[in-house]
């Protein structure tokens, strides 16, 4: 069954949350959380509880994907992912070429577990590289080598049906020519699909404090960050790698199914600590959010038989706003008849007339998309097409 013909448009997939890591990188504001001792026996049965409860709801459906995120999924043993895998397969229908990514620091210790994930059912894994450097791996909090990482990638290449690999690019005292050498570097093992985020600092990490101290220094102004972005299209795309949404690369084929249902604005449950969802139940689409402190979620769901702590109806209006913001990352773009479906009314044709003059987007019968340049200014596209 294709995509688009599920009964929620963008299809129906399953996140899961492991909160747990070695260390906090100062660059992240994720839910992760640094803890002696992890009772993983514990976190088996509950998340097994939240599959069945969720299943109550949502049995029966196609399951596209799972993703296991974190913090640190490669922190599981082998055989909790195994558990959960065999625990959704009985109760949802599993599409054909459903895939199953876990997330993975590329330490020689994680790394040693790879066979064993591949055995419980996983068949993509997302190895966070974020720098092919010592020096800004040890900048960055990371605990594994440039040597460790690509030792890594090659493992995973070998084990696994589908490998993508994150960078973090726009890095502190970072050049123009220092960022394609390495990017050319991670290109010549010929990953299938990879993920390039620009440092961004966000509040409440370490580095945001830093940066408020006038501490992080070296960070590169705007233009040289703009460079580099398109350069990174611009030699993804002598790779092979098409630029499917505006910080992930793939082959064809091999783009992120399980991202797709989100930026497609399909359905997807979030299991574990600080996950959210979308779903939508007899016609009516919900937000759904859970405990963010580890010890809440995992006594919520012992003592309540949940660890939800909200539910939010969407009204239509929040809905079409989700869909672009979502759907114009991608380079296919969005489906204006949707948008006009959700909001009620069409995009401001006064504003879509002028960013197409500009040069920013493209309209193609029923589809609306951006240009490269338009993939520079999105965050202001965003801003303006949606304060109608």
């Amino acid at each position: 069954m294709k995509q688009s013909d599920d009964p929620v448009e963008g299809g129906f997939a399953l996140y899961l949350h492991w909160p747990f890591c070695k260390a906090k990188c100062p660059y992240c504001d994720f839910n992760s959380h640094v803890r002696a001792r992890i009772d993983q026996a514990d976190w088996q049965a509950a998340y097994l509880q939240e599959l069945d409860r969720a299943a109550e709801e949502t049995g029966g459906r196609i399951l596209r994907s799972v993703f296991f995120g974190g913090g640190t999924p490669s922190l599981m043993e082998p055989s909790v992912v195994g558990a959960i895998l065999d625990r959704i397969s009985r109760h949802w229908r599993l599409s054909n070429d459903m895939e199953v990514t876990l997330e993975a620091n590329p330490t020689s210790v994680e790394a040693g577990r790879f066979a064993g994930y591949c055995s419980a059912g996983v068949n993509r894994v997302s190895l966070g590289l974020q720098a092919l450097n010592d020096t800004d791996l040890r900048r960055l909090g990371r605990q594994h080598s440039a040597a460790e990482g690509l030792v890594a990638l090659d493992l995973a290449q070998s084990i696994f049906d589908r490998t993508s690999c994150d960078l973090i690019y726009a890095r502190q005292d970072q050049s123009f020519d220092a960022w394609t050498k390495e990017l050319r570097a991670l290109l010549s093992r010929r990953p299938d699909h990879i993920s390039l985020y620009q440092l961004t600092v966000e509040d409440g990490t370490a580095f945001a404090q830093l940066y408020d101290a006038g501490k992080l220094r070296g960070l590169p102004d705007e233009d040289l960050a703009a460079d580099m972005y398109e350069v990174t299209a611009e030699l993804c795309a002598e790779a092979g790698l098409k630029a499917y949404e505006v910080s992930n690369y793939a082959i064809e084929g091999a783009e992120s199914r399980h991202n797709l249902v989100y930026w497609r604005m399909g359905d997807y449950l979030g299991i574990g600590p600080g996950a959210h969802g979308r779903l939508t139940l007899d016609g009516t689409r919900y937000a759904t959010n859970t405990h963010r402190m580890p010890e809440f979620w995992l006594e919520s769901v012992r003592q309540k038989g949940h660890g939800e702590v909200s539910r939010e109806t969407l009204d239509p209006r929040a809905q079409a706003i989700e869909y672009l913001m979502m759907c114009l990352r991608l380079s296919e773009g969005l489906s204006l008849s949707r948008y006009t479906r959700l909001n009620g009314a069409p995009l401001n044709g006064q504003k879509l007339a002028q960013f197409r003059e500009d040069g920013l987007v493209l309209v193609e019968g029923d589809r609306l998309r951006t240009t490269n340049s338009g993939r520079l200014l999105l965050n202001r596209l965003l801003l303006e097409l949606s304060d109608d």
